[in-house]
């Protein structure tokens, strides 16, 4: 009996690897070289009789070409909004750490050392100002007199402490500020500053997105100063 060395099956009968490339849809497209291909065989086939019609072609080669150049625009639209987004995001990473300005009168207290501080805006002289601090529950923890001020940003702060002097816990404080304009009791839209904890990607075309303490995140565009 004469045994011989053998290689296996021979490769044909192996799974062959598929060497026509997928579609991926991209020569679906009409380019501008098959545009002007197919108008060169349009006029080469013409019936002489019945020539093509001069201002009919240059209405199909406008059409084209204003089409291309709004497909040019589009892409070109969308790398300039990624690189805006970009820089956008550089700029807000350098405001983590810092505390911003954001219109409303709720605040967030993380410790005494801190405290909590604002604005009080009026576009006219105010007399007995009075700035309140309350607890998301309503209850009343301390007033501030602030006496008469004129037109502008009134700034306050609040140290954290109850009207007898007592550290409040950390958490969320409402503020309210009112006063007398031309013999009136008003009351006074307010700013908070929040503190910038980190800087964050919306997924759903928000832009660039601030989380601040107090587990709040906000939009860049509600920021209306930077710095306390």
């Amino acid at each position: 009996m004469e045994i011989s060395k053998t290689t296996g099956l021979d490769s044909s009968y192996y799974l062959q690897e598929d060497t026509v490339p997928i579609d991926d849809g991209s020569n679906q497209r009409l380019s501008q070289e098959d545009f002007f291909a197919l108008l060169t065989e349009q006029l080469a086939n013409q019936d002489p009789t019945k020539p093509v019609d001069n201002d009919q072609m240059v209405s199909q080669m406008t059409s084209f070409s204003i089409s291309e150049g709004i497909d040019e625009l589009n892409v070109k639209f969308s790398d300039f909004a990624s690189t805006m987004t970009s820089n956008q995001a550089l700029q807000a990473s350098s405001l983590i750490g810092q505390d911003v300005l954001l219109q409303g009168n709720v605040g967030y207290l993380s410790d005494t050392s801190n405290g909590m501080s604002g604005v009080v805006i009026t576009d006219q002289t105010t007399q007995d100002m009075q700035i309140t601090i309350e607890s998301v529950a309503g209850e009343l923890i301390k007033t501030i007199d602030a006496g008469t001020q004129s037109a502008g940003n009134i700034q306050f702060s609040w140290d954290g402490k109850d009207a007898n002097g007592n550290d409040l816990p950390a958490g969320n404080y409402v503020v309210y500020a009112q006063g007398i304009q031309n013999g009136e009791s008003t009351t006074l839209p307010t700013g908070i500053n929040r503190h910038v904890d980190s800087v964050s990607f919306a997924s759903n075309n928000q832009g660039v997105i601030l989380n601040l303490d107090g587990e709040t995140s906000i939009n860049l565009n509600e920021v209306i100063q930077i710095g306390g």
